[in-house]
C-alpha cells in the first residue's frame, strides 16, 4: 500500500475552539485507488476530508500531496493542484440549469499546449462534459432544466459531475449516499467504481460502511478522531465485529 503515494497525512490535528475534532490521524491514499474514510458521526472524517481540500484549517500535521505539503493552502490553490470535492450535502446551485452547474466546477480550467498544439479552453469543456455526461446520461437529458426540479439521486450526480468538470486528479466525495434510496445509491457507487477504473484516485467519506467496503481498495476506520483500525477493505467487509463496534450494526 506505501508504493505510488498521492496523498499522506501525518499526525493531522484540527480544532474548533475547545473541541478536538482530529486528534492525530495519519493515512496514505495510492495512486488510482479508492481509500474508504468510515466512522459514526462526529469521527472526524468530514473534517478530515475538508482539510485536504482547504476548507478547514489544519492545527499541526501534514497533509503532503504529490510529494507537496498542502496543508493550510487556499483552497482555488489546492484546485489547481488537482483536487476537486463534491460537498456533503450536494451546495449544488438551484437557480441555474444543470449544465450552468456543471461550468461552475470547470472555472479553472485554462488553455494548454500538447505537442504543440493550443487547446482552447471551449474545446476542453466540451470535452469534459461529454465524459460528465457518460457518467450521468440523465444530466445530458436534462441539461436545460434548472438544478432545483432534480430528484436527490439526480442531485447528487450533478454534485460528483461538477467535480469533474475540473478534471481533477484526486477527487473527495464527502456523503454521495446521504439521503438516497437504496437503488439509486447503489448507482452511484457503481458510477464512483467505474471512475475510479478509468484511471482517478478517490478518497470517500460515507456512513454507508457495507457498500462502501464494495467498492473500496483500502479503508481508515475512525473513532473520536483518531483511526482504530485500517487495512484492506475486502478484509474489513468480512469482519462483522469490527463493522459492529466501530461502524453500528446497521451499516
Amino acid at each position: 500500500m506505501m508504493n505510488n503515494i498521492l496523498l499522506e497525512i501525518k499526525d493531522l490535528e484540527i480544532d474548533y475552539g475547545i473541541v478536538k475534532a482530529v486528534k492525530g490521524v495519519s493515512m496514505v491514499v495510492p495512486k488510482g485507488s479508492i481509500v474508504a474514510l468510515l466512522g459514526a458521526n462526529g469521527a472526524g472524517k468530514t473534517s478530515t476530508i475538508r482539510s485536504i481540500s482547504g476548507l478547514t484549517k489544519v492545527k499541526s500535521g501534514k497533509i503532503i500531496y504529490n510529494g507537496v505539503e498542502i496543508q493550510n493552502l487556499p483552497s482555488y490553490e489546492i484546485v489547481k493542484k488537482g483536487i476537486m470535492q463534491s460537498p456533503e450535502g450536494r451546495m449544488i446551485l438551484n437557480g441555474l440549469t444543470v449544465e450552468e452547474n456543471l461550468m461552475v466546477g470547470a472555472y479553472s480550467i485554462k488553455s494548454v499546449k500538447e505537442d504543440g498544439i493550443k487547446k482552447k479552453r471551449k474545446f476542453l469543456l466540451q470535452n469534459n462534459l461529454e465524459e460528465v455526461y457518460s457518467y450521468f446520461p440523465i444530466l445530458k437529458e436534462r441539461r436545460k432544466q434548472q438544478a432545483s426540479t432534480l430528484s436527490g439521486g439526480e442531485q447528487q450526480m450533478l454534485a460528483i459531475g461538477r467535480a469533474l468538470m475540473g478534471s481533477p486528479e484526486f477527487l473527495l466525495l464527502d456523503e454521495p449516499s446521504l439521503g438516497l434510496a437504496p437503488l439509486i445509491i447503489k448507482d452511484i457507487f457503481n458510477i464512483i467504481k467505474k471512475i475510479k477504473e478509468d484511471g482517478r484516485t478517490i478518497l470517500i467519506v460515507e456512513q454507508n460502511a457495507k457498500q462502501t467496503l464494495k467498492i473500496a481498495d483500502y479503508v481508515y476506520l475512525l473513532e473520536v478522531g483518531k483511526v482504530k483500525s485500517h487495512g484492506k477493505a475486502k478484509d474489513i467487509l468480512n469482519d462483522e465485529s469490527l463493522i459492529s463496534t466501530y461502524l453500528g450494526s446497521n451499516n
